[in-house]
């Protein structure tokens, strides 16, 4: 795996120098990774709720010293949600993938990155940029369609309100029609760029403009 930088701040000086949103997006498949969440307060509620709902078969560790009943909720909900009523410790990112901290406490914090990259763990810490290896982005979703938005952490609620904005524009019969073009996908033949063009020449009324 490759080392993750020990110091953020010169990840951070090279995107500010270069300008512009210098993220990488990714969908990761959490279904088949271990994440574990520290802090189960409002915020850790809001992370954990997110995990699942994007991806409901997670395996989830959560660990804190208090919980929200609505974590306890959402950990009888879905069987991936192991909770451990604890302090963290380094050695709990031992066997893990991915990391996210909800805490509002700065020393915990700087501790919980440490023992990430010491890892080689990507770790995101909440409202906390400077220390994050990655952000959650708004999600819409319309069945297998999935987009996210990231304003590179400036604006959390701008990002909301472009959800709001793209969830009312993004018609729920998307969904249908990626269903079918799937299918149709398995009925042509030919070289590589032949199918690209069919399926160009189908889906070419997504973007038509009307009169």
């Amino acid at each position: 795996m490759t080392l993750l930088p020990k110091n953020n701040e010169s990840v951070i000086a090279d995107a500010n120098e270069t300008g512009g949103n210098q993220l990488f997006p990714v969908f990761l498949k959490l279904n088949q990774l271990h994440t574990v969440l520290i802090g189960a307060g409002n915020i850790g509620l809001e992370k954990l709720t997110a995990i699942v709902n994007n991806s409901p078969l997670s395996t989830v560790t959560v660990i804190a010293r208090t919980f929200l009943p609505e974590v306890h909720l959402l950990a009888s909900e879905y069987k991936g949600i192991n909770i451990v009523n604890k302090s963290f410790e380094e050695a709990d990112l031992d066997n893990t993938n991915l990391v996210i901290a909800a805490t509002n406490d700065n020393e915990l914090n700087e501790l919980i990155v440490q023992a990430a990259h010491k890892r080689n763990l990507l770790v995101n810490i909440a409202d906390k940029p400077a220390l994050c290896d990655f952000y959650l982005g708004s999600i819409v979703q319309k069945g297998d369609l999935k987009l996210a938005i990231s304003t590179n952490g400036k604006s959390p609620t701008v990002a909301k309100r472009l959800k709001e904005v793209l969830n009312e524009s993004i018609p729920a019969e998307i969904d249908t029609t990626l269903q079918q073009i799937a299918e149709l996908r398995k009925t042509l033949s030919g070289d590589f760029a032949s199918k690209v063009k069919k399926l160009n020449e189908v889906t070419a009324v997504l973007v038509e403009k009307s009169n």
